[in-house]
């Protein structure tokens, strides 16, 4: 028998082995897809994208005909830190070794519409990005670097009023025309109401906020995007893909809408709409999704008939990953961005954002942040991975899964439409809840090591390395913010300032006129960016999130599990002892709209069998006593994410001890440095619960509190 023969044979015994053992093995992925452990040629039949080309209708394999082969993606690191000064400083480091565009993370405050002296705000001051109070803080943070050569993406959604104004004031002065600065704002308003929720006003004027920065930028800003629809955001809250994919395309839909209704061509706008999307663990799929977005982006533009065909196209810029991030044996999170990276790259990115290894514990360091940018430079000149367009099509599994993401997002997305389009939908808590219940069953899946995380709930090291972190000192940063803006306050002409308001503030009253523009001129007379969303805040209001949590959700993933059920039958004999049900309260403190852990905690400890107390966002320590205080709780539990923490507890445990409640028991979870510990605990916090900690083995922890408490009463 020949070589030939006998490889031929081989071929089909293989085949048929793996076609039989295929049928044990399908994995069923959040998302509600049976993934297959074969594909084969059949698996492609009637998929109708198959015989489309890079840089053509409908664009599944890339917007354009060359790709990386033509043109690398663009290595843009997210990052602002402190003050305008330093995040100056660290960009130009960055740049100099290679980085090529910026973008701007901003602080809490600021993204509030708040200024740096305002009460509410100062655990938040630079915090988790820079503060900007003024043109004059944009001027320094973009010193020294030309802005007519560059490009500047700004992460910006509640006050993205007053922060393109000041940037294209600080631009005039700079010696650079509006028309010539490039770069893109997020100004994607209907994700903040559904997950990051860092809004001010209400959604119907938040949606007049867009259009007007849509309209504007068409006219004067032509090299300019005016909106970066977000999906990142809605997977870190904890969505699965298909979510991610429709809910940002829905919400895409939503603002083509909105700027049409202001009278614009849809091709005077629709080639300067970009989108940013997640990059999770799930390595295929998500180069997957990448190809379908594209792929239903030309089909709801085609809807709104553009003559140009770029108005059909759907760019991106990609992060990896922050909620993949771990804090137990953090040099993993190296491996974990790379192969996210990578996945973004075969994906057909249009940029991409590196997280650092130890961002799961607080901003960058200068080391961590050099390997996150260099993991981009290796992909582009290592790899071999920009040489070749679309290097996963005709892929059978690449391609099905594309196909099927589409398709069962395309199935959402007219859900939506029955609802009346997206704004309707957020308004009925549709999204917001499809996503914290996948985030819940998540989390559930994750305790019980159903999902593994490598160093988190397998393969974990008895002793850990204590990893150097940025530590970000608050007090000072404020003092030298509210400085400037004294000095920018007393250098003013204030008649012209209080013109320039009321001018804004008579644009937002009669619906007459642009709104940015309106603000051009307040920024330019040296407006705060506080004063500028406060003369909108008095005609618009403040929207105001009411907490839900969800139920049965993380009770229905521990059905039968005997660990579970000692836990809940342990906390219903204390409820015995106690005579009322524990009660605990989960609160958010400063401006930090990251609300996920918050929303796990509460669900889950619900379902363990906690009467839970949701507090509002945005609370100030005081507030959360008084709430505390008047619900009767036994517990409270502060989430932390934006690095406030070691501000805000300390005044929360002050504020209950100033109401006689030093009785209420305070624990702290979220994004905290285990070098943070020992403060807290010096300083009132009973238990610390790190990125990472299991859900039952939190719930134990406050029941082994709440009973010693008990004890020595």
């Amino acid at each position: 028998m020949s070589t030939d023969k006998t490889l031929a044979d081989w071929d089909v015994l293989a085949e048929r082995e793996l076609k039989a053992s295929a049928e044990h093995l399908v994995w069923h992925t959040p998302e509600g897809i049976d993934v297959k452990a074969l594909y084969t040629q059949a698996d492609l039949d009637g998929i109708e994208h198959l015989n489309s080309l890079p840089g053509f209708v409908p664009f599944t394999r890339g917007p354009r005909a060359t790709m990386y082969a033509g043109r690398p993606w663009t290595i843009r690191q997210y990052a602002g830190f402190s003050t305008a000064e330093a995040s100056n400083a660290f960009y130009k480091r960055n740049l100099a070794a290679g980085q090529k565009g910026l973008s701007v993370a901003f602080d809490l405050a600021t993204h509030r519409g708040y200024d740096s002296d305002h009460p509410r705000v100062v655990g938040d001051v630079g915090k988790a990005g820079v503060a900007i109070d003024s043109v004059e803080d944009m001027k320094i943070l973009f010193d020294g670097i030309p802005l007519d050569e560059m490009s500047v993406s700004m992460t910006m959604n509640g006050a993205v009023i007053p922060i393109l104004a000041n940037f294209i004031v600080a631009g005039e002065e700079q010696g650079v025309s509006r028309e010539k600065l490039s770069g893109t704002i997020q100004n994607d308003i209907l994700k903040e109401f559904m997950v990051r929720n860092t809004y001010i006003y209400p959604p119907e004027p938040s949606m007049r906020i867009i259009a007007d920065i849509i309209e504007y930028t068409a006219k004067e800003m032509p090299r300019f995007n005016s909106i970066s629809i977000s999906g990142y955001h809605m997977q870190e809250a904890g969505s699965t893909l298909v979510q991610e994919l429709a809910f940002t395309l829905a919400d895409g839909r939503e603002y083509v809408r909105a700027a049409l209704a202001k009278g614009l061509n849809v091709d005077d706008f629709a080639g300067r709409l970009s989108f940013f999307f997640a990059i999770g663990m799930n390595f295929f799929m998500e180069a997957a999704k990448l190809r379908a977005a594209r792929l239903l982006w030309t089909r709801i533009m085609a809807e709104f008939e553009p003559k140009k065909q770029s108005s059909l196209m759907l760019r991106t810029h990609c992060q990896t990953s922050g909620v993949s991030l771990q804090e137990q044996d953090p040099y993993n999170n190296i491996i974990r961005t790379a192969y996210e990276a990578m996945s973004a790259a075969l994906g057909g990115t249009q940029s991409l954002h590196t997280n650092a290894l130890d961002e799961a514990i607080a901003l960058p360091t200068e080391f961590s942040a050099r390997i996150a940018r260099n993991t981009q430079l290796i992909l582009q000149h290592e790899t071999g991975v920009t040489k070749v367009v679309d290097p996963l099509a005709g892929s059978y599994y690449v391609e099905s899964l594309t196909a099927e993401l589409a398709d069962k997002a395309w199935a959402l997305i007219e859900e939506i439409e029955a609802l009346g389009g997206m704004t309707e939908a957020v308004a009925t808590g549709m999204p917001k809840r499809m996503i914290e219940e996948a985030a819940t069953r998540r989390q559930a899946a994750v305790d019980r090591a159903e999902e593994v995380i490598v160093g988190v709930n397998k393969y974990r090291l008895e002793n850990e390395d204590q990893l150097d972190i940025l530590d970000i000192d608050n007090a000072a940063v404020r003092l030298a913010q509210v400085k400037r803006i004294e000095d920018t306050r007393r250098h003013r002409d204030h008649g012209t300032v209080e013109v320039a308001l009321s001018l804004l503030t008579d644009v937002a009253r009669s619906g007459r006129g642009n709104l940015l523009e309106a603000a051009v001129e307040a920024a330019r007379a040296r407006a705060t960016v506080g004063e500028i969303s406060d003369a909108m805040r008095t005609v618009f209001g403040d929207h105001a999130a009411i907490p839900e949590v969800v139920a049965d959700v993380y009770r229905a993933a521990y059905y039968n599990d005997p660990e579970y059920s000692m836990l809940a039958g342990r906390l219903d004999e204390f409820a015995k002892t106690l005579s009322v049900k524990p009660k605990i309260m989960v609160a958010k403190l400063g401006q930090d709209g990251h609300d996920r852990g918050a929303k796990v905690i509460a669900s889950s400890f619900g379902d363990i069998g906690f009467e839970v107390v949701a507090g509002p966002l945005f609370q100030t320590p005081d507030e959360a006593a008084d709430m505390a205080v008047k619900n009767e709780v036994h517990v409270v539990g502060m989430s932390s994410l934006a690095a406030g923490h070691k501000t805000l507890a300390p005044q929360l445990v002050a504020a209950l001890k100033a109401r006689g409640a030093d009785h209420i028991i305070v624990v702290v979870g979220g994004v905290v440095p285990r070098q943070d510990y020992d403060f807290l605990l010096e300083n009132g916090v009973s238990a610390v619960f790190g990125p990472g900690t299991n859900v039952l083995e939190a719930a134990r922890a406050v029941i082994d509190l709440m009973q010693g408490k008990l004890r020595n009463q």
